[in-house]
């Protein structure tokens, strides 16, 4: 009784008495709480201090165009990048939290089955592929990290153990579950969910620091001698999970993070852009992008903020480390979320009725003085499935897939 007592007792200090603590289960969720923290996010939501107003100190950057440079020193990059991956100091980090909810999946995300030249294979499979491709040209079997969620871990280990893992030692796959923290109602309450818990959400893909270390895949990956990984989401079909391009152009340029970009398709495409910001790398996420930013030209009627970010990093192990000992800033998204009501009632909400927090993991680049930037190409390097049907749905990704697949047999 202790227990729920003392949760009772928070909830009132801090405003969330419509909380009704009955079980220990609600009051353990309760006690783990950061309302301190939760009471700043909401302020900031409501504020909407996340917005971009000064656009003064925010300067382009540069990016590394592979078109531009002498094939020699291409070429030279590859085979330092593929040395690190041949001699087993190379890993992969699958972001793979989500939900299909949005393809109208039921399960998650990495489940989702598409058809690629006439064979069906689901998002996990897309991604193993890739490993197999990567151990018979160098080799060396690569570990693969798949940061799942509460939500879908379970689920997700289970596919992998039905699918025998596509075919890859199981060995080399590894799971952790990334971080949560509460939804807010548009008050700044918190929400019931059918379980009759607190609803929580992920606290989103750049939380993958945190949750490394605290499931001990940090000190794995020390002990396994592996210096460098590439961190990537299971979307995006085009992904080059080992990318030894960018992997050779990080070492050559001594650096500790480098990212993939292509250049935005239009000013109001929904990608967060590359910028500087007192001399340090960060993205703009584009509900943060002022107007003026998103069409401002150079000289040549070129975007210039136009590189954008596509989930394709590359970290030192120094530099994730680093990044795990920090508190990255939260972002702040609406959403909708079904909830019990205080009458026990079940809402189901018709538009979005809720703040979410997430953490993004290009809000980790700031953290150092230099990150490399390598160009890549749309129809190369990204064939994301984010919607049902429309702009980067499953028809767009498959066309863009297949493409690539002809034009690279």
């Amino acid at each position: 009784m202790k227990k729920i007592e003392e949760a009772r007792r928070i909830l009132e200090k801090y405003g969330q008495g419509h909380i009704n603590v009955n079980t220990e289960e609600l009051a353990d969720q309760v006690l783990k709480i950061d309302f301190e923290q939760l009471q700043e996010l909401y302020e900031q939501a409501i504020h909407k201090t996340n917005v971009i107003n000064n656009i003064e100190d925010i300067k382009p950057v540069k990016a590394i165009n592979p078109e531009k440079i002498d094939k020699k020193q291409i070429d030279e990059y590859i085979k330092t990048g593929e040395d690190v991956v041949k001699s087993g100091k190379f890993a992969i980090a699958i972001m793979a939290g989500g939900q299909g909810t949005r393809l109208g999946h039921q399960g998650p995300k990495g489940t989702f089955e598409i058809e690629l030249n006439s064979k069906v294979k689901s998002l996990f499979e897309v991604v193993v592929d890739k490993l197999k491709e990567a151990q018979k040209k160098y080799n060396v079997f690569i570990k693969c990290y798949i940061m799942t969620s509460p939500e879908n871990n379970e689920e997700t280990v289970s596919f992998f153990e039905k699918k025998n893992y596509f075919g890859y030692p199981k060995q080399y796959i590894e799971f952790f579950k990334q971080g949560e923290i509460p939804l807010l109602n548009k008050q700044g309450k918190l929400i019931l969910g059918e379980d009759g818990l607190i609803k929580l959400a992920s606290d989103g893909n750049g939380g993958i620091f945190y949750s490394m270390a605290k499931n001990g895949i940090i000190d794995e990956m020390k002990k396994n001698n592996i210096k460098w990984v590439f961190i990537g989401s299971v979307d995006n079909l085009l992904v080059k999970y080992v990318d030894t391009l960018l992997l050779g152009l990080a070492i050559k340029q001594n650096v500790k993070i480098a990212t993939r970009t292509i250049v935005k398709n239009s000013p109001y495409e929904r990608v967060g852009v590359l910028c500087k910001k007192n001399g340090k790398v960060k993205v703009i996420e584009y509900t943060e992008l002022q107007n003026e930013m998103r069409l401002a030209v150079d000289e040549y009627g070129e975007m210039i903020y136009g590189e954008s970010h596509i989930m394709c990093n590359l970290y030192n192990i120094e530099a994730i480390e680093k990044a795990s000992t920090k508190e990255l800033k939260y972002h702040v998204a609406e959403k909708k979320a079904k909830y019990i009501n205080e009458k026990g009632e079940l809402v189901v909400p018709e538009k979005e009725n809720c703040y979410k927090f997430e953490k993004f993991i290009f809000d980790s680049f700031c953290l150092f003085d230099e990150i490399a930037i390598l160009r890549g190409k749309r129809e190369e390097d990204f064939a994301p499935i984010k919607n049902k049907d429309g702009t980067d749905c499953p028809e767009t990704a498959k066309k863009l897939y297949e493409e690539y697949m002809a034009k690279n047999a």
